[in-house]
C-alpha cells in the first residue's frame, strides 16, 4: 500500500464545512491516470483535482470523481487555485490562465480581507433538448410532473459538463427531493451520463435568484454535489437564452447545499458576445485539513 497525502479544501464557503469539499494534490506530475483515479476513489468526494506543470498554461487541472475522470469542474477549480494561493505558489499574481480539457481559461483573483475570491471563465455554452419522459424525470427525484415548472424548458446544459436543467415551481418541492440515480441512464436518453440539476427562482436568501439542488450520475460514484460551479454558470447561460432573452447581460447569486447542511453561494456573471457568451463564476474557499489515504502501490 502507498500513503498519498490530500489537502481538504471547501469551495463556495469561507466556513469550514460548507460549502463543497475538493481533495487537492498540488504537485501531480509523477502520478499515472489509473493512480489518480485510485486516490479519487479512496478519498470519496464529489471531485478530486490534480495541479500539473504545463507550457500552455500557468497550470493543468485534471479532476476525477470516484468513477471517472471529467473534463470541467468549478469547485475543484477554486480549491485547487484557493491552495495554490495559500502555499504562496501564485505570488503577486491576480491573474492566471488553466489548462483543463475543455482547453485553456482565464482566472481572476481578488482578496477581500484575508479571503480569496476567485473568478473562472468557463467554456462556451452548449444546450441539448430534453425529449425523455418527464413524469418519469420527476419521479426519479421523488417528485411529480406537477413540481416541475414546465414554462421553461428542461434541457441538457454545459460549459464544460453536461447537467440536465429542471426547472422546479416552488422552493418548497426541494426540501422533498430523494434521487434514485439508478434510473436516470435510461430516463437521460440523450445523454446518459448526465447529471441532473433542479433549479428555482424562489430562493430562501434575498441575495439570491435562483436555488438549486445537483444529483450526480451514478457513473460518478457519488450522489449529490453540495454547491456546483460548472451547473450555475450554465444556468446563467439557460436564464440569457430561454428565460429573459431581451436583456445582453445577468449577474446573479446561485444559493445551494441547504439541504444537506452544506450550503454556499456561486455569483454568476454572463455575457452575451458576438458569437456565443462569456460565462464565469466567482467564489472563495477554505482550507480545512490534510488527509491520508491510502491506495495500491
Amino acid at each position: 500500500m502507498r500513503t498519498i497525502q490530500v489537502s481538504h479544501i471547501e469551495a463556495f464557503s469561507s466556513i469550514p464545512g460548507k460549502g463543497n469539499p475538493a481533495g487537492v494534490i498540488l504537485e501531480a506530475d509523477h502520478l499515472s491516470e489509473a493512480t489518480m483515479q485510485q486516490i479519487a476513489y479512496a478519498v470519496g468526494f464529489n471531485e478530486t483535482v490534480f495541479v500539473l506543470k504545463t507550457d500552455s498554461a500557468d497550470v493543468r487541472l485534471r479532476y476525477f470523481t470516484p468513477g471517472h475522470e471529467i473534463n470541467l469542474c468549478g469547485h475543484a477549480t477554486m480549491a485547487a487555485l484557493y491552495g495554490l494561493k495559500m502555499r504562496g505558489l501564485l505570488e503577486g499574481k491576480d491573474s492566471i490562465t488553466i489548462e483543463t480539457n475543455v482547453g485553456i481559461l482565464p482566472v481572476q483573483f481578488e482578496q477581500h480581507g484575508s479571503a480569496w475570491f476567485m473568478e473562472m471563465k468557463q467554456d462556451q455554452p452548449k444546450f441539448i433538448p430534453f425529449q425523455g419522459d418527464v413524469e418519469r424525470l420527476a419521479k426519479a427525484i421523488d417528485l411529480t410532473s406537477e413540481d416541475l415548472d414546465l414554462t421553461m424548458p428542461v434541457v441538457y446544459g454545459s460549459t464544460g459538463t453536461w447537467t440536465l436543467l429542471v426547472p422546479v415551481r416552488r422552493l418548497s418541492a426541494f426540501a422533498k427531493m430523494k434521487p434514485d440515480s439508478s434510473q436516470f441512464p435510461s430516463i437521460l436518453v440523450e445523454n446518459p451520463k448526465s447529471s441532473l440539476h433542479p433549479f428555482c427562482l424562489e430562493t430562501r436568501d434575498s441575495d439570491a435568484m435562483m436555488h438549486a439542488r445537483h444529483f450526480s450520475s451514478p457513473y460518478s460514484g457519488t450522489t449529490e454535489d453540495p454547491v456546483t460551479g460548472t451547473a450555475s454558470g450554465v444556468m446563467g447561460a439557460y436564464y440569457l437564452t430561454y428565460v429573459n432573452r431581451e436583456i445582453q447581460e445577468a449577474d446573479f447569486v446561485v444559493e445551494q447545499g441547504h439541504e444537506v447542511g452544506r450550503d454556499g453561494k456561486v455569483e454568476v456573471s454572463v455575457r452575451r458576445e458576438q458569437q456565443g457568451m462569456d460565462v464565469r463564476i466567482r467564489g472563495t474557499a477554505v482550507y480545512v485539513q490534510e488527509m491520508s489515504v491510502e491506495i495500491d502501490s
